[in-house]
C-alpha cells in the first residue's frame, strides 16, 4: 500500500509557475505509476498527466502539453509536477495518484478508475 500526500499549491496570477509535490509513503514506491489529475467546481475530475515507475515515460493532457512536466524521485518517494504559463483555466484541485504497475500506454495510464490510491488533494488558484 501507499499513502499520498500533496503540497505546493496556492494563489498565482496568470502566466506564473507553481510546483506541486507528492509524497509517498511506502517501501514499494517505485513499483507505482504515478499520476495527477485534476477537478475544477462542478466539473469531473480529469487526467493531466502520469509518468511511469522508472521515469521513462511521461504522458500529459493535450490541455496542459508543453506548459507542464511531471517528474519523480524514488530515492525520496516523491513525485513532482511542474506547471508553467499557468491560465485561470488551470484552476482546481489537484490530486496526486499512484497504481500498482511499471508503466503502460496513455490510454491505460490516463484513466482515472486505474488508480487506487490517491491524496486529498491541493488547490491551485491562477487569477487573471
Amino acid at each position: 500500500q501507499v499513502q499520498l500526500v500533496e503540497s505546493g499549491g496556492g494563489l498565482v496570477q496568470a502566466g506564473g509557475s507553481l510546483r506541486l509535490s507528492c509524497a509517498a509513503s511506502g517501501r514499494t514506491f517505485s513499483s507505482y505509476v504515478m499520476g495527477w489529475f485534476r477537478q475544477a467546481p462542478g466539473k469531473e475530475r480529469e487526467f493531466v498527466a502520469a509518468i511511469t515507475s522508472d521515469s521513462g515515460s511521461t504522458f500529459y493532457a493535450d490541455s496542459v502539453k508543453g506548459r507542464f512536466t511531471m517528474s519523480r524521485d524514488n530515492a525520496k518517494n516523491t513525485g513532482y509536477l511542474q506547471m508553467n504559463s499557468l491560465k485561470p483555466e488551470d484552476t482546481a484541485a489537484y490530486y496526486c495518484a499512484a497504481q500498482l504497475r511499471r508503466g503502460g500506454s496513455y490510454s491505460s495510464l490516463a484513466r482515472r478508475d486505474d488508480y487506487g490510491y490517491w491524496g486529498q488533494g491541493t488547490q491551485v488558484t491562477v487569477s487573471s
